[in-house]
């Protein structure tokens, strides 16, 4: 448990940093205003930040429903393509990490502390329509050494029949949620995430629920002509978005989502939903030589997430926006069963359990449940400037393994920050970008009841082109 624990608090640094290699990609495209002669703020309340005419633009499949979708209309020298990277100077803190001292291996902890100049990785957006109602979205995306993968790969029909409550996708994309992680503000390791999207219990092994990351699947997304009414309901593979099968194979999980638009007159337009998560996968993968075969995953199990979401308004500058979540796992996962191949390089992981046929868990084994809230505000002082304020908490509620502290794992974090945007054209935008993230989280540093605190101060140059 102590080397566990031990483990927890290194990973929780190497989050810190290594998230930053891959700053959230968002989708803001400066080649749709060129497209329409539209400035970027008629779609963005703040880069890259959406506003209701932005969301109705996105759920028409980035089209405007006039005579100038369809891309043959266009100047031939039109490309929808956009590059997005982020130079920082960034400070990482993490406490009580446990370190080699006087001969000794992980028998003394400390503070680390780390500052200096870095880059993000590098996002390569491109999208728009191939021909009105046809659209599509491609992001290659790097860390910060270059090394690539496809964060969005996706096509979709729009207006199926004529009608908006008929549209398609088929690919790797954002799950439809309201608050979207792929358009957050905020930038640092743990600020630049949503933790009630990705929250995991202490133990548990199961990466098939992470809400925030894209995943492959077909989505079927209808709306009302005025947007105020969407729906949406997503089959996908309980991968996690990694491609080549390398989990469970025959693994699926539904993602369903609802919400309702209303005028609150001068307050602005208020909207209240709700979103389904339902799946199951593997916890038992066939062995050649004792080893995990990627892709032959067998034994299913469930999972599931629930929640309410709100976007509230309070005039033209003021608004908060809210997610909550119930979560729960199967007990096999939270005995750190599921992920027995790799997710990044599909070769088998050989520290990760492998529950093969025989395996029985112990009689402490519990299902773990949680529940979790995101609370967003924005100040919108101007399209150019806005103040982003959140916080998170993550509250087990029953434990993976009876006799552990009911507090093991609670999550607790703040973020504050501004964005200033000098300019938004149609042709790229620029953001001074100012956040500080404190993180807390109770029963995970190298010693049995210690808490771990992290905290990171990030200045950046936050561009597209």
């Amino acid at each position: 448990m102590i080397s566990s624990r031990r483990s927890l608090a290194g990973c929780l640094l190497s989050l810190s940093i290594l998230v930053l290699g891959s700053v959230p990609d968002a989708h803001a495209l400066p080649a749709f205003a060129r497209k329409y002669g539209l400035r970027c703020s008629a779609c963005h309340e703040s880069w890259p930040m959406l506003n209701y005419f932005g969301q109705k633009f996105k759920d028409n499949g980035y089209q405007l429903m006039n005579d100038r979708d369809a891309p043959i209309w266009q100047n031939p020298s039109y490309w929808p393509v956009t590059f997005r990277i982020t130079p920082i100077w960034h400070r990482v803190s993490t406490g009580r990490v446990a370190v080699d001292e006087g001969g000794g291996t992980n028998n003394a902890e400390a503070r680390i502390e780390s500052s200096g100049f870095d880059l993000s990785g590098l996002d390569f957006h491109t999208g728009g329509t191939l021909e009105k109602n046809f659209s599509f979205y491609v992001l290659p995306s790097s860390d910060s050494t270059g090394t690539f993968h496809f964060e969005t790969v996706m096509g979709r029909l729009d207006n199926l029949f004529g009608s908006p409550w008929l549209n398609v996708k088929l690919g790797k994309f954002e799950l439809d949620n309201l608050l979207s992680e792929k358009r957050i503000l905020t930038l640092t390791g743990n600020g630049g995430i949503y933790q009630t999207y990705h929250f995991i219990p202490v133990g548990d092994n199961n990466i098939f629920g992470q809400m925030g990351d894209n995943q492959l699947g077909i989505e079927y997304m209808g709306h009302s002509v005025d947007d105020r009414t969407r729906i949406s309901a997503a089959l996908l593979s309980s991968s996690d978005g990694n491609v080549g099968l390398i989990t469970g194979a025959n693994s699926y999980t539904g993602f369903f989502t609802g919400s309702q638009a209303f005028d609150a007159g001068k307050l602005g337009v208020e909207r209240i939903g709700f979103y389904a998560m339902a799946g199951e996968a593997a916890i038992t993968y066939r062995t050649s030589a004792g080893v995990p075969i990627p892709g032959s995953g067998l034994g299913n199990k469930g999972f599931n997430r629930v929640g309410f979401v709100g976007q509230f308004y309070f005039g033209p500058h003021f608004d908060l926006q809210v997610v909550t979540q119930h979560g729960s796992d199967n007990v096999w996962f939270g005995q750190g069963f599921g992920n027995a191949a790799d997710p990044n390089n599909g070769t088998p992981a050989n520290d990760l359990p492998n529950a093969t046929p025989g395996t029985v868990l112990p009689a402490t084994a519990r299902a773990p449940s949680w529940n979790g809230a995101t609370f967003e505000a924005h100040y919108v002082y101007s399209p150019q400037l806005i103040f982003i304020g959140r916080y998170e908490l993550e509250r087990m509620s029953q434990q993976a393994t009876a006799g552990n502290p009911s507090n093991l794992g609670n999550i607790s974090t703040y973020t504050i920050g501004y964005r200033y945007n000098p300019f938004m054209t149609s042709r790229a935008g620029f953001a001074w970008h100012n956040e500080y993230n404190w993180l807390h989280q109770d029963g995970t540093g190298p010693q049995p009841g210690q808490n771990l605190n992290s905290s990171e101060l990030l200045i950046g140059f936050d561009f597209d082109f």
